[in-house]
């Protein structure tokens, strides 16, 4: 099923949810459709342009929101899908300081990695091997962060979230599938 982007009344990206959410907000007048996605959505009586980013008519506050998760799909969309060793697609992620020798899963000591370097690397240091990183890795930062971590995706969002660090994201993943 579709999902669509979710903006706070300040044009503040929220969230992603599923289709049927986004027309519930819709028709029962929370939310205004600012991009339609061109299909529609019918019932008995009427059909519906199924909406793509919606926007909240009430701020809704929202609590503090730590750092960036560290997921499997974050880590990859980071890296742009591409080993941080060798520059091959990467299939799998790999602590830089292995954790058998101490190292954290956190953003600065993963990285995405293809399976032959993640082999070949093991559990040893980079200097053993006299190998470099490509980009020393970093959490991530913005709200777009957020939203692109999902998995979803859709080239109507950008411009709303372009405000918010979405330029380099959508640059490093559409680097990735051309």
């Amino acid at each position: 099923m579709p999902h669509v982007l979710v903006l706070n009344a300040s044009y503040e990206p929220l969230g992603v949810v599923p289709l049927r959410r986004a027309l519930v907000l819709v028709l029962e007048n929370k939310a205004i459709c600012l991009e339609e996605s061109g299909a529609f959505m019918h019932s008995a009586t009427r059909a519906l342009p199924a909406p793509s980013v919606i926007r909240l008519k009430r701020f809704v506050r929202v609590p503090y929101r730590g750092p960036v998760p560290l997921t499997r799909r974050a880590l990859f969309a980071r890296d742009g899908g591409r080993c941080m060793y060798c520059g091959a697609a990467a299939t799998s992620v790999d602590h830089v300081i292995p954790r058998s020798r101490g190292g954290q899963h956190a953003w600065d000591n993963v990285v995405a990695a293809c399976r032959r370097c993640n082999h070949v690397k093991a559990d040893r240091h980079l200097p053993e091997l006299g190998w470099r990183l490509r980009h020393q890795p970093a959490p991530p930062s913005g709200l777009a962060w957020r939203i692109i971590g999902t998995g979803h995706r859709d080239p109507r969002w950008l411009p709303y979230l372009q405000p918010f660090g979405a330029d380099d994201v959508m640059a490093r993943i559409d680097g990735v599938s051309a």
